[in-house]
């Protein structure tokens, strides 16, 4: 059994739940196809999800095209769930991206896009809506081609585009040639020989399309099915199957987390190699956590079932496995969960409503980090306050209505405000010794931290021999500077930056006699963890950083006669036009916005364009705060900055 786990993504309302419905009946899986209006599709199951005719979790759906059986994974569409996506990235085989006809592509469309090619998952195209008014071919076709760079296949023509009758006959396009023999010598020298026959060019077209270099593209209809008995066979055909050996070692990776009736946690993962049994006790997580599986089920024809085992290339959901998170390897890590897309860039306050328990609450949210680990809860102790970090608004009113119906809990929201970052102004130093001066902590500890170029990340490096002490303190001191980056000199999060270990030093284990350890005259990891945030923050106020803002890359398409009104409100908003391109009787304006005042700018932009507007944005760079006084943000730790109140909240031991 040939198997294919393929994700179905799209820029919001491109159709791409109603074509998983449409593939579902193509293929006889359903009899009848459901709808997004009235919330009765396969896969969009949560209560939320009917509501608002919007895809908000991935969902897995299984179905056989003659001898392969296809996991499909539809994805939200909206960017404030992009987080969805990236996780279902990395377990997928090959990928649908679902294009409108009608709006063509856009700023999803090209975020999506350029993740897949950089990720090199196989990608056919299926331009949607051919029955609408209004609907384009060649003109998308051009646009997929110059603004996404891809390199497109066109597999046949369309009839009666824009109207109810509306049709697809597949047929290799005659430019196909000069498109595929860009990428293959063998194939350009048969071109040049005038040799080149049907069974090579589509032997070309299935290996290119398997090594992500050309990407082939159906149009239809998800709502009339025109075009997806071809989309089918090219799903079948051209996309590559999932491989890994079943007697190989066990190793899989989880892409989603829910809960079940009862609370318990269930696990979705992609086996890439290896068979999992039920009552296997498995490894997961980097840190090697074990646990014993005691429940599987695996997808098949539209639904899923109990089995006792999961092998290669499936994908299954797992019960029994308390602790897992998303992203955690199963059995032998494959590689490192790496981000695909941009962080969240804005941040609100949960403020509960009347009768809401606070850590009800707390409970809840935790919960709902679990399932989306972006949502990076922040707890004010001082305040009683919960902070989560967010996409957009969307994603906002989603977890305010998924409180309310799932955990009974009312809250409401503060003002978002941006996330931004900090990075170290140059280079600074600072130590402190063990048992000097007003160093209360049996060790020493010394740290000095760089600049790092924009997009590095966090560093930590070595300048002391690696057996001056033990290992355990080393990671101690490792896990607290990552920890205490967290939060800078104005609060913000500290990166881009390589924090070096430059001194070292502690107390050996010691005892009186007849007597055990004695904590007083020895180091432990606390005195490690205890003094590291004092002189790394030290060495940052020495090094001193600049805070920097969230900004959005736009696009904004309007009316040249509405520039007028245009313009002062987005240097209002600092928004700031990098390119103007004039088009008849529209303008294009391409730029950078801070992420803050995004969406208040599509809220003003269809009064000020007759409702005409088209706005894109999506994150782009950090950029320093230009003027005005420098964001702070509350800190929520014991705060290094003020060494007394530090040392009041940390240890007993307060020395000076």
């Amino acid at each position: 059994m040939h198997l294919l786990n393929l994700g179905i993504l799209a820029h919001v309302d491109a159709g791409k739940t109603s074509l998983t419905e449409r593939l579902l009946h193509t293929v006889g899986v359903i009899d009848e196809i459901g709808s997004v209006d009235t919330g009765s599709t396969q896969t969009d199951t949560l209560a939320l999800e009917r509501q608002r005719g919007i895809t908000i979790k991935s969902a897995v759906v299984s179905f056989p095209v003659d001898d392969v059986t296809v996991n499909l994974i539809d994805t939200p569409g909206h960017p404030d769930f992009i987080a969805e996506v990236e996780r279902v990235l990395g377990v997928l085989d090959g990928a649908v991206l679902v294009v409108s006809a009608v709006e063509g592509v856009q700023a999803q469309t090209r975020v999506l896009m350029r993740t897949l090619r950089r990720l090199r998952i196989p990608t056919l195209v299926f331009v949607n809506k051919i029955d609408r008014r209004g609907a384009r071919d060649t003109d998308v076709v051009r646009a997929l081609s110059e603004r996404l760079s891809a390199a497109v296949v066109p597999m046949g023509r369309t009839t009666g585009l824009g109207t109810r009758e509306a049709g697809f006959t597949p047929g290799l396009d005659p430019g196909a040639l000069d498109v595929l023999a860009d990428h293959d010598d063998a194939l350009l020298s048969a071109y040049i020989e005038d040799a080149v026959g049907h069974d090579l060019l589509r032997a070309a077209l299935v290996a290119q399309t398997r090594q992500a270099h050309v990407h082939p593209v159906y149009f239809g209809s998800a709502m009339t099915g025109a075009g997806v008995p071809a989309l089918i066979s090219g799903i079948r055909e051209l996309l590559p199957a999932a491989d890994g050996d079943p007697d190989g070692p066990v190793s899989g990776t989880v892409f989603k987390v829910e809960r079940g009736p009862a609370g318990e946690k269930i696990a979705y993962a992609r086996m890439f190699s290896g068979t999992l049994r039920t009552r296997d006790r498995i490894a997961f997580g980097e840190d090697g956590r074990e646990d014993t599986v005691t429940g599987i089920s695996v997808f098949d024809r539209g639904t899923h079932s109990r089995d006792d085992a999961v092998a290669a290339g499936r994908i299954a959901r797992l019960w029994g496995l308390a602790d897992i998170r998303i992203g955690d390897p199963i059995g032998v890590p494959r590689k490192p969960y790496g981000h695909f897309f941009a962080p969240p860039t804005l941040e609100t306050v949960v403020v509960p409503g009347r009768g809401t328990d606070t850590r009800a609450l707390h409970v809840a949210l935790t919960q709902l980090a679990e399932q989306d680990p972006l949502i990076d809860l922040r707890y004010d102790e001082v305040r009683r306050e919960i902070s989560v970090s967010l996409y957009g608004e969307v994603q906002k009113e989603v977890v305010q209505a998924t409180l309310a119906d799932e955990y009974g809990l009312d809250v409401a929201f503060r003002e978002t405000t941006p996330l931004c970052v900090e990075r170290p102004a140059g280079t600074g130093e600072a130590v402190e010794f063990n048992k000097k001066d007003a160093n209360p902590f049996l060790a020493t500890v010394g740290l000095r931290v760089d600049p790092a170029p924009a997009g590095a990340g966090v560093a930590f490096e070595l300048e002391v021999e690696l057996g001056a002490m033990p290992n355990a303190f080393f990671k101690a001191v490792e896990d607290t500077v990552r920890e205490t980056l967290g939060q800078g000199l104005h609060g913000w999060q500290v990166t881009d930056c390589t924090v070096t270990m430059t001194h070292s030093g502690y107390s050996p284990r010691q005892s009186h006699a007849h007597q055990g350890f004695d904590k007083s005259m020895s180091s432990t990891g606390a005195d490690f963890r205890g003094l590291t945030p004092l002189v790394l923050i030290e060495a940052l106020r020495r090094a001193g950083t600049h805070v920097y803002e969230p900004m959005h890359r736009f696009r904004l398409e309007a009316p040249v006669d509405t520039l007028g009104a245009l313009l002062p409100v987005l240097a209002a908003l600092r928004a700031v036009p990098q390119t103007t391109d004039t088009r008849g009787g529209s303008c294009v304006l391409e730029g950078a916005v801070p992420a803050a005042q995004v969406h208040g700018l599509e809220q003003r932009l269809p009064g000020l364009t007759r409702g005409e507007g088209e706005l894109e944005s999506a994150f782009d760079h950090y950029a320093p705060i230009a003027r005005g006084t420098v964001p702070e943000r509350t800190r929520t730790d014991h705060n290094p900055l003020n060494r007394k109140e530090y040392l009041l909240n940390v240890t007993r031991r307060v020395g000076g």
